[in-house]
């Protein structure tokens, strides 16, 4: 027994069990299709991307470094658009890989405090003058060393690698929005320094694209300096471009205040500052979470009654200000979330963050800093969900990428 359901083309039936709902009530929990309207602020990736990076600055554990990667991995995979900063995320992995190499090399030529009995190999050592003491060149290279400088390096990566993910995931045009009128300045000097990275990387993949079309080589140190001149130049006919736009729009335009109002609030904005850096760092460091949640608050007061008054120097009006819903809230939460665990984590399961190097014992993985790690995937389903990449512009999420398309919508992101 079958039943019509309507909403279907003239001349067409389309039929289900009978007793079913339709296909519209059947169809799964799952997060929308990504549009200007509900796009996740610039800010919620960023601090999502910063709960995790405050994490891997709580551990040396290989393996929980390594998950911390694969979840930023999987996020930047699942949610990032074909714009152009979105393609940043490689070169940041290989940034990492390269720090990484850099320590191990430190290491072995500068030597390390690190005591050791395992010898990998010996170096002939260059003597020093007495002034020089406790620095050497060459000498005994040992496993302990090795596996410190490792441990050391892969903590920093990983901190690159999830300061990536935000630049992959966030559009630092929205994040420019959202900053208070008061840093509306500097604002627009960290975004253009934070779009100079991808931007480079797409030009320098436009150009090695059109030099293999060419039959060109792509590698060795001539394709790089022919390479790196088209993209300085590309580089300085868009910074000229966005100066002109500036100029354009009146950038620079403030309203007149009282010098007793600028002094109290530059006093107020970077003595806050200050006092948020302070606490953060003592938050981080091993012994200072006693004093550093109340320098960190009472530095939080001070820099929004900064931005509050110095907001009142700014004349321009935000078009479209992003809102933070439910998901954008759910989003933070888990770099929260992340963040707050594995600070946790640092008193009950200290020798499991941190595995020794002398003796040399093998990391494991704890269970518990390792479940918090996974809630850091919860963007994944959450977020919006993007474009296909090379999708035009008004596609459905899950059209196959080619496939024609009606007139683009202007609520689309563009």
């Amino acid at each position: 027994m079958t039943a019509r359901t309507g909403g279907t083309a003239p001349g067409r039936v389309h039929e289900v069990p009978a007793g079913s709902r339709g296909p519209a009530r059947r169809r799964p929990l799952r997060a929308p299709a990504a549009s200007r309207s509900n796009a996740l602020p610039a800010g919620a990736w960023w601090l999502w991307a910063l709960g995790l990076a405050t994490a891997a600055s709580r551990t040396t554990n290989p393996l929980l470094l390594g998950l911390l990667v694969g979840v930023a991995g999987y996020v930047v995979a699942a949610r990032r658009t074909d714009a152009p900063w979105a393609r940043s995320y490689g070169a940041f992995i290989r940034i990492g890989l390269f720090v990484v190499g850099v320590r191990l090399v430190f290491s072995v030529f500068l030597g390390s405090p690190i005591p050791g009995t395992h010898t990998v190999f010996t170096l002939p050592e260059v003597p020093l003058p007495e002034w020089a003491q406790g620095v050497r060149l060459g000498g005994r290279v040992t496993a302990e060393q090795l596996v410190f400088a490792l441990y050391d390096g892969a903590k920093l990566a990983t901190l690159l690698i999830c300061i990536g993910a935000a630049n992959s995931l966030a559009n630092p045009a929205r994040l420019l929005k959202s900053l208070p009128g008061a840093l509306y300045e500097a604002g627009v000097a960290v975004v253009v320094a934070m779009t100079f990275a991808p931007n480079m990387v797409a030009d320098v993949m436009r150009l090695r694209t059109a030099r293999r079309l060419r039959g060109r080589p792509t590698g060795g140190l001539k394709a790089v300096l022919q390479i790196g001149l088209p993209v300085l130049e590309g580089a300085l006919e868009r910074s000229v471009a966005v100066a002109a736009s500036m100029d354009a729009r009146g950038y620079g335009r403030t309203a007149q205040v009282p010098p007793g109002v600028r002094r109290t609030t530059n006093l107020l904005t970077l003595g806050g500052l200050l006092g948020v850096c302070a606490g953060t760092y003592a938050l981080l460091a091993a012994q200072g979470a006693v004093y550093g949640v109340p320098l960190l608050i009472a530095g939080l007061v001070a820099a929004l009654a900064g931005l509050r008054l110095g907001g009142a120097r700014s004349v321009r009006t935000r078009y479209r200000p992003d809102r933070w819903g439910v998901r954008a809230w759910l989003v933070t939460g888990s770099g929260v979330a992340v963040a707050v665990a594995m600070i946790w984590a640092g008193g009950a399961y200290g020798e499991a963050l941190h595995p020794g190097v002398v003796p040399l014992t093998a990391p494991v993985l704890p269970l518990w800093p390792a479940a918090a790690v996974l809630i850091g995937l919860l963007p994944a389903v959450v977020a919006p969900v993007p474009p296909p990449v090379g999708a035009p512009v008004g596609a459905p999420v899950g059209a196959p990428v080619g496939a024609p398309v009606g007139a683009p919508n202007s609520k689309e992101i563009q």
